[in-house]
């Protein structure tokens, strides 16, 4: 079966970054639903529909994230005052390698930045951690109110927005799995990992997934750290390195995918289409082609231990079509299909 798309799903994300000597966090939020991010990976979201086991994490914006590492390491922004009287980058090197950073707030300025980088890399190995929390449709189809939501309230509001999709989930209308789509947007946080997803199905137990990766704009060429006199160093990240950071994101984000669907609706299996723009040396020409395809079984998924999973070794678990080398990435693959 090929994918019968019927939701493309976009965002205007409002993210705020907190960068402090404790770390990375960001914070952002919505009518009835706040986020609080750390650099740590761990997400703390509230939604008000206390009692009935429904809420969802987010995670922080990663494309704004990139965006400052890469301006930092390439010293896009920089004043062009003060560029015209900078140092050459000769003689700065130099001088690195002479004398310590002096100034305090110089160092610990170098050490957030080194901060938020690690923090950012190991966002992208994370993404499968977090998920959305379960919806139990079958306690939402008896229609009772649970006793600590008052009627009338913003919480009962959500509650009865989700409880009206109730009967024809159990019934498996396909349709209302695509208004349940658009009206929870599980997937929102998700883009800031990527492009957008399109969703399909013509089946009442299972669903299709497509997420677009773009990698370019996500996984950093390259690295930040700290000489031992408090400078910044940048280096280029190798190929080995490089192509595992972006095997390891693109397992991670599939993985998420699949754990977001499970819990938002009633279906038994979903598959996973991570694509990409990618030279076709058959063409010469970059194309969006599928670099990795996995059937996900909703048991076997949830039975894993998700703190401790590699993410590119859990996909082999799976069904999966994914051709990849340590020196070159990800080669195009076929897509697995019902």
């Amino acid at each position: 079966m090929g994918l019968n798309f019927r939701k493309s799903i976009t965002i205007l994300p409002g993210v705020r970054l907190n960068l402090s000597k404790g770390g990375v966090s960001a914070s952002f939020g919505k009518k009835g639903l706040r986020q609080t991010i750390s650099s740590t990976g761990r997400a703390t979201t509230s939604i008000g529909i206390p009692g009935t086991g429904v809420y969802y994490t987010k995670s922080a914006s990663v494309k704004k994230v990139a965006g400052k590492i890469q301006d930092k390491i390439t010293g896009k922004g920089k004043d062009k005052k003060a560029e015209a009287t900078a140092v050459p980058a000769a003689a700065a090197a130099a001088a690195a390698t002479e004398l310590p950073v002096q100034n305090s707030a110089e160092l610990e300025e170098n050490r957030a930045q080194v901060a938020e980088y690690e923090a950012y890399v190991e966002s992208l190995k994370s993404v499968h951690k977090q998920s959305d929390g379960q919806i139990d449709w079958e306690v939402l189809n008896k229609g009772e109110v649970p006793t600590n939501i008052v009627k009338g309230s913003e919480e009962y509001k959500e509650w009865q927005s989700l409880q009206e999709f109730s009967q024809r989930v159990m019934d498996g209308d396909i349709d209302s799995y695509f208004e349940i789509i658009d009206e929870v947007k599980p997937f929102d946080d998700l883009l800031e990992f990527g492009s957008n997803f399109q969703v399909g199905t013509d089946r009442a137990d299972h669903l299709e997934v497509e997420f677009a990766v773009k990698s370019e704009e996500i996984i950093p060429v390259k690295s930040l750290s700290l000489t031992s006199t408090g400078k910044l160093s940048e280096k280029e990240i190798g190929k080995t390195a490089y192509y595992d950071l972006m095997q390891d994101y693109v397992c991670s984000t599939v993985i998420r995918v699949a754990r977001d669907a499970f819990a938002l609706l009633p279906v038994d299996t979903v598959i996973v289409h991570a694509v990409d723009n990618v030279l076709n040396t058959a063409t010469g020409y970059e194309e969006e082609l599928t670099l990795v395809s996995v059937k996900f079984d909703r048991a076997k998924l949830m039975s894993l231990n998700m703190s401790m999973i590699d993410p590119s070794d859990a996909i082999g678990g799976f069904e999966n079509h994914m051709k990849f080398k340590k020196t070159a990435g990800f080669d195009p693959v076929e897509r697995i299909s019902i």
